[in-house]
């Protein structure tokens, strides 16, 4: 499943629904409180269906979203969802390899503007970022760069800058 920003809002809303203990959010209240999350964003949003709200329950009860702890309630005919504890939330949840990994590769791209008149505040906001993620950093400078319009075989970039991060050989 991918994760645009509209995945991303209906998922906090959900998340918000399931730390309710207060109320109980059957489906339909679910599907309500999810559209009026995209709603409020754009108001010219179709919304979503029962279909795509039981895929987003299931995204996020599996390993590769938050894995969490849901309890389905059975009053009646209808059932309703909540976490199976007060404290869980997908916002209390460390950050994985692979989000650390790309917060790295964003920093390295910040990083380009170090040094530049107009962009003193990147040193500060990438001290900030590495010390609240407590990311390592690099003690030394993988690339900079210049402006060359002739410059060739640019996309052996890609591939030179990860072997230089991870310290990897490579050949022709």
């Amino acid at each position: 499943m991918a994760v645009n920003k509209n995945a991303l809002i209906r998922f906090h809303a959900l998340d918000k629904c399931f730390s309710n203990f207060g109320k109980q959010f059957y489906l339909e209240d679910l599907l309500a409180y999810c559209n009026a999350a995209l709603y409020e964003l754009n108001p010219n949003a179709e919304g979503i269906k029962k279909r795509q709200l039981f895929e987003d329950i299931k995204f996020m009860e599996s390993s590769q979203g938050w894995s969490v702890p849901l309890e389905r309630i059975k009053e009646g005919r209808k059932v309703y969802y909540r976490y199976e504890t007060h404290d869980f939330s997908i916002n209390k949840q460390p950050m994985n390899e692979v989000e650390a990994e790309k917060l790295k590769a964003a920093l390295l791209v910040l990083s380009r503007f170090k040094g530049m008149p107009q962009f003193e505040w990147v040193n500060e906001l990438i001290l900030k970022l590495q010390e609240a993620f407590k990311l390592q950093s690099h003690d030394r400078e993988i690339i900079n760069f210049d402006a060359n319009e002739y410059l060739k075989n640019i996309h052996f970039l890609g591939d030179l800058f990860n072997a230089i991060l991870y310290k990897k050989s490579i050949t022709s």
